[in-house]
């Protein structure tokens, strides 16, 4: 039985995938080689966290709330109450060549968890940006944003993750 083990291990071993190459093509990752001379690469900024307050579930369905991007108000579905506080819409501001057109990219869904383990979705990301934002004279955009918060069964808890926005000159 041993004899049989050692071949299915050595082509075990091989399967294992080898580093692609050209992964060093990250639209994320800044690299001066893709600027033309004397532009300086774009950078975001967080400044204002997206805050859905407090709410908690009724019965075992879950449910949803959502915060809009202009006004920051805060809308409750399915078995999901509003307990009160203060929601804040997410505030983010991008900077770089002055005049310049850029492409926001929002992600389509963000897993978050609690402490606890409990998870919860965040979806419909959207924003107040304009259809073709630019930077304006100082190089400088600022926007918000907003989305929806979906939580399934009675997983509740102080949910928390990461939201990985990319910008890029267009």
């Amino acid at each position: 039985m041993v004899r049989h083990l050692l071949p299915v291990a050595a082509l075990a071993l091989l399967a294992i995938p080898a580093p692609v190459a050209g992964q060093d093509a990250c639209r994320l990752c800044f690299s001066s080689d893709g600027l033309a001379e004397g532009e300086q690469p774009l950078t975001i900024e967080i400044y204002t966290n997206l805050v859905f307050s407090r709410l908690a579930l009724s019965g075992n369905g879950g449910g949803s709330a959502a915060i809009d991007p202009q006004s920051g108000s805060k809308r409750t579905d399915g078995g999901m109450i509003d307990l009160g506080g203060m929601s804040v819409q997410g505030r983010a501001r991008i900077s770089g060549v002055p005049r310049r057109p850029v492409r926001i990219d929002m992600p389509r869904q963000v897993m978050m968890s609690a402490a606890d383990g409990a998870n919860a979705e965040l979806t419909e990301m959207v924003t107040d940006l304009p259809a073709n934002p630019t930077l304006d004279a100082n190089g400088m955009l600022e926007f918000t944003f907003g989305g929806k918060l979906n939580v399934k069964g009675r997983q509740g808890g102080n949910f928390r993750g990461r939201i990985p926005i990319s910008v890029d000159y267009n």
